[in-house]
């Protein structure tokens, strides 16, 4: 008779129409019905047996039955505890025989550890631990399609997790976030952590600055290639026309002069276009499947830039301080709130 919460492959394996499987649902329904009434009995005794129900009881005229349930039922309600607790030690030690035999765990040793809960739940002190086994239950009987939990009760004790689970993070990581800022303040080597932070992500860094000089300046220098090549080109072709020693030196040859003139300002634009197109090159081809060699080994070069100076280690402690905030900001967003505000919305 394996827990529900903690046999979920092998129950998963039970076929839905054999007789095992339906012992299986049954005990656990019995077991959810027998953990809920145990501990509404205990409830009620616990409430009965208060000096609250002694004032109530004055004042409404019921002291015969208080008296009644003082003199009769109290005795029957610790009497069935002890049941109780006798029971679940029985079906405890059971369960631990079955789950050795069936070899449920990989050490016979893991149950009690697994089922810690439900051990706990047997001292009184701790009794309120069998709600939740029951929840437990419920809730994988939930899973399997029984509509054992109100769907609305489902929805809204997600949310109240989540509202937990958030509270609790949020706290937990801004306190992380104001230890850290506190430490980069006050500590004498903060440098240094900042320092180990940038050498850490160097290569990163280096990668990075290599894609972006490829998608960003490759293409862009792809795209004017034409344009710089010809405006080099006039460049030369005018450095060539406003030379004057070549005038000078073509003086002597008035019918021929001219023509190499013209001749050599031509070959003076195609040289400055090729040579641009060369130098141009090595900076928008992009071999296939792997990065372009030239803006790795820029990208390289300046991730290994020394940060020894005063502007830079303000630039990076800046950087490092903003990301802090930023981080700091974004948790303190209550994404519950949110939710809520979305719901009434849509009620609305």
């Amino acid at each position: 008779m394996p827990n529900a919460a903690k046999r979920s492959n092998k129950f998963n394996h039970v076929h839905h129409n054999s007789l095992r499987w339906k012992l299986y649902l049954i005990y656990d329904i019995f077991m959810m019905g027998i953990i809920i009434f145990n501990l509404f009995c205990l409830g009620a005794n616990a409430v009965f047996m208060s000096n609250f129900a002694v004032w109530l009881s004055q004042h409404l005229h019921l002291m015969e039955f208080l008296n009644f349930y003082k003199q009769q039922l109290h005795p029957w309600v610790n009497k069935t505890e002890g049941w109780f607790i006798s029971f679940l030690i029985c079906e405890l030690l059971i369960r631990w025989t079955i789950a050795i035999v069936q070899r449920h765990h990989q050490r016979w040793f893991f149950f009690p550890f697994i089922h810690w809960y439900e051990i706990l739940a047997i001292i009184p002190q701790l009794r309120f631990l069998r709600l939740f086994r029951a929840g437990i239950i419920a809730y994988r009987l939930h899973e399997l399609g029984y509509q054992i939990i109100p769907q609305h009760w489902h929805e809204t004790g997600r949310f109240y997790y989540q509202v937990i689970m958030e509270e609790l993070s949020d706290r937990i990581v801004i306190t992380v976030l104001d230890g850290i800022r506190h430490e980069l303040d006050t500590s004498s080597t903060h440098k240094k952590i900042i320092h180990d932070l940038v050498n850490h992500h160097r290569e990163m860094f280096a990668k990075a600055l290599a894609d972006l000089l490829q998608d960003n300046l490759a293409t862009e220098l792809k795209q004017q290639r034409e344009y710089l090549a010809q405006h080099v080109g006039d460049i030369v072709q005018k450095a060539v026309a406003d030379t004057p020693e070549i005038h000078q030196l073509l003086r002597p040859f008035p019918i021929v002069g001219s023509h190499i003139e013209n001749q050599l300002k031509n070959i003076g634009r195609r040289l400055g276009e090729n040579i641009t197109q060369g130098l141009l090159e090595p900076f928008v081809e992009k071999p296939l499947n792997q990065s372009n060699l030239t803006y790795q080994h820029i990208a390289l070069k300046l991730s290994q830039v020394n940060i020894d100076q005063a502007s830079l280690e303000s630039f990076v402690e800046s950087a490092v301080y903003e990301s802090l905030e930023s981080i700091r900001k974004q948790v303190k967003v209550k994404q519950w709130q949110q939710i809520l505000a979305a719901s009434k919305r849509v009620q609305n």
